[in-house]
């Protein structure tokens, strides 16, 4: 990738795991997802598949890695090694410094100033890169992205220098505060808000799966292992949606459309 027109879009998501075997399971029978070996590197990866194409992976948690099980979504940005620089010029911290991905492309782990972790992603010349459209993903893909920030606000300026996001509509949630809808090209990406006082966990993203149905993948979740933690409920503009924790304790949440 070298022009600008995919900066800023999700093109990958990985789940960092526990027990990657028993988390293949619990999403192909809830998100209907299916797997890929690859073949590189030194590293067990598997892909995840979804509508017949890769669109992320899981593998073990890292040795001595102190957190969780976790998704972590990966960013496109023209120049990996100048977004990591800008990121740390900005406030935020360099988890991972810029690595390559043999015939794949160049990554880094990052976390914004509030300390929110994400990865940035330039692909190889040679690699076709994201095939993704600004438009709302097919059923099975992940669809919304969210942000838990200690100050959304200040937390949109940053991505918004290093991605060039759209700050899209503010929503008035009463006692919840504002949520502020971000996107790319006219399209909505996903939102930030203040994280509640009794909301103890640190600033981080949440991403969303597309599905059929929020109350039927809802109960499959629970039917395999998982939990629901809160929803399924409807969302401005008719749509339903839960956030939820797979078996290994990694969270995730769900989304399916009124339409």
């Amino acid at each position: 990738m070298t022009d600008t027109s995919s900066r800023g879009r999700f093109v990958w998501y990985d789940l960092l795991t526990s027990d990657p075997g028993k988390a293949q399971d619990f999403y192909k029978n809830t998100a209907g997802w299916g797997t890929q070996q690859w073949g590189g590197g030194d590293m067990p990866y598997t892909m995840w598949t979804a509508n017949g194409k890769p669109m992320g992976g899981v593998m073990p948690l890292p040795d001595g890695l102190p957190a969780p099980p976790h998704w972590i979504a990966y960013i496109a940005v023209p120049d990996i090694d100048a977004t990591a620089k800008q990121v740390a010029s900005l406030g935020g911290r360099v988890i991972t410094a810029p690595e390559d991905i043999p015939n794949v492309g160049r990554f880094a782990v990052l976390a914004d100033p509030q300390g929110a972790a994400f990865s940035a992603f330039t692909p190889a010349p040679t690699s076709q890169g994201s095939q993704a459209k600004d438009e709302l993903p097919p059923i099975g893909e992940f669809s919304w992205h969210e942000l838990a920030a200690d100050d959304y606000k200040t937390a949109f300026q940053f991505y918004q220098a290093v991605f060039g996001w759209d700050l899209m509509a503010e929503h008035d949630m009463g006692p919840l505060g504002i949520y502020a809808i971000f996107g790319r090209n006219g399209h909505q990406l996903g939102g930030m808000f203040n994280k509640p006082p009794e909301m103890k966990m640190p600033p981080n993203w949440l991403q969303y799966i597309r599905v059929d149905s929020a109350d039927r993948v809802a109960d499959a979740v629970k039917a395999n292992g998982g939990m629901v933690l809160n929803g399924p409920m409807d969302v401005p503009g008719g749509d339903r949606i839960a956030q939820c924790m797979d078996p290994q304790g990694a969270a995730f949440a769900i989304h399916s459309t009124k339409s």
